[in-house]
């Protein structure tokens, strides 16, 4: 009864927390663009209710990928990507499109995924395991705003 009590109170924290930071961020504040690391907001879509939910995270750039993780072991992102994997996610004051690949501790990685995605899928999902964690990897799609300034 207490642990639930518990739960409640960091879910109203962190989501007055999210609702104070998500305008810096989306206007590409701290983005992880000069710096390899910082927040974006991930635009996830809810696997029961179908509803957007957007959520700011932490990420890190890895190449052309952006890994996303959370401090938080309830979190429902992750479980939300894996049944809807396509997202928009703000990064530098731009939004833009992905194909997530979400990583959970007993939870396998796609074999359809690049060879890239796979190895490092595999190194965070043993991280993930240790730690009781999960982790996405952000594939960006080319759009067409990105070939105009090619």
């Amino acid at each position: 009864m207490l642990a639930s009590g518990f739960g409640h109170l960091e879910d109203v924290l962190f989501r007055g927390l999210n609702q104070f930071v998500e305008p810096f961020v989306r206007a590409g504040l701290w983005a992880p663009i000069l710096i390899p690391a910082g927040p974006i907001i991930l635009e996830t879509t809810g696997r029961k209710s179908g509803r957007r939910f957007n959520v700011p995270l932490m990420a890190a750039l890895v190449g052309d990928l952006v890994v996303v993780s959370t401090v938080r072991r309830r979190s429902n992102w992750l479980k939300n990507l894996a049944a809807h994997p396509e997202v928009h996610y703000w990064m530098g004051g731009r939004e833009r499109e992905a194909l997530a690949v979400a990583i959970r501790p007993g939870v396998e990685t796609t074999d359809e995924a690049p060879a890239r995605v796979r190895c490092l899928a595999a190194s965070l999902k043993q991280y993930g395991e240790l730690f009781g964690t999960g982790f996405a990897i952000l594939i960006p799609r080319e759009t067409s705003t990105d070939r105009k300034l090619i």
